[in-house]
């Protein structure tokens, strides 16, 4: 087909309407996009319907994460290898430094950011992960979290999921039989070192109220060091999970009870 000098001035024209149609559909669809895309919007209201903390401790969290990430680089050094977890308020620290000074000094600067309850300092002194370790800490992490997700008998989104060498951290909120579910899950995964259980736990009543909703005045167990001092008696229902040791091994001696508010679970 031969274009012609008098044709260029209507194709240029057609294009122009082509180009403003489109534009005029694109603004019309804007208000439409929960209906466009509903199937995703539906699994992100249904992910948050399950979490069983409150929206203002899911915000609290994500602040007291970013916020306790500043205050360690603000005291970091060239060993300081640090992460923080807020999971209702409580956060948790790992990671490696290179002594027992800068392990005490990091959990100062994570105390004194605000919304923070109380602090489980699981950081130890020694050398950093290397690459390797890392990435079978991530596929722990991946393989415990689909798990979770794939029993039937435990809301998957109770617990947040973390690994650090091979220990699997589990945060939450939930009912003790659920605590013991996730615990097995988790230490059945192949890698894993050890389980801790960082969580409070709730009663069914209190699960099915929304309990989470008035949870940040609930102070929970936590290591010795931390400020506050001796951890408040939990309200009723609020039962801190009771000490577990690892088993020992044949002729050795039992290791003194671990500290409150890190239960230990062995892999057997």
């Amino acid at each position: 087909m031969t274009t012609t000098t008098a044709s260029l001035p209507r194709l240029a024209l057609r294009a122009t309407l082509a180009a403003a149609a489109a534009a005029t559909l694109a603004t019309s669809l804007v208000g439409c996009v929960p209906l466009v895309v509903g199937g995703a919007a539906a699994t992100g209201i249904g992910v948050l319907a399950t979490d069983p903390r409150s929206s203002g401790a899911q915000l609290d969290d994500q602040g007291i994460e970013l916020r306790t990430a500043a205050r360690i680089r603000e005291v970091a050094n060239d060993q300081m290898n640090i992460s923080t977890v807020s999971y209702n308020r409580q956060v948790l620290m790992i990671g490696t430094v290179g002594s027992e000074a800068d392990r005490q000094r990091a959990q100062e600067a994570v105390r004194t950011v605000p919304n923070v309850r109380s602090v489980v300092n699981e950081v130890v002194v020694g050398e950093a992960l290397n690459i390797a370790r890392r990435s079978n800490d991530a596929w722990i992490t991946s393989k415990v979290k689909a798990s979770l997700l794939d029993a039937k008998d435990v809301p998957g989104n109770s617990f947040k999921v973390v690994t650090e060498g091979g220990v699997v951290y589990l945060m939450g909120l939930a009912t003790r039989p659920q605590v013991e579910r996730a615990t097995d899950i988790a230490r059945s995964i192949s890698g894993v070192v050890k389980v801790v259980r960082v969580v409070e736990v709730l009663t069914e009543a209190q699960m099915s109220a929304g309990a989470a909703e008035g949870a940040t005045g609930l102070q929970s167990s936590s290591v010795p060091g931390v400020a506050g001092g001796a951890p408040a008696a939990a309200p009723d229902g609020h039962v801190p999970l009771p000490p577990m040791q690892p088993l020992p091994a044949p002729g050795t001696t039992v290791n003194p009870a671990p500290a409150p508010g890190v239960v230990t679970s062995p892999v057997r």
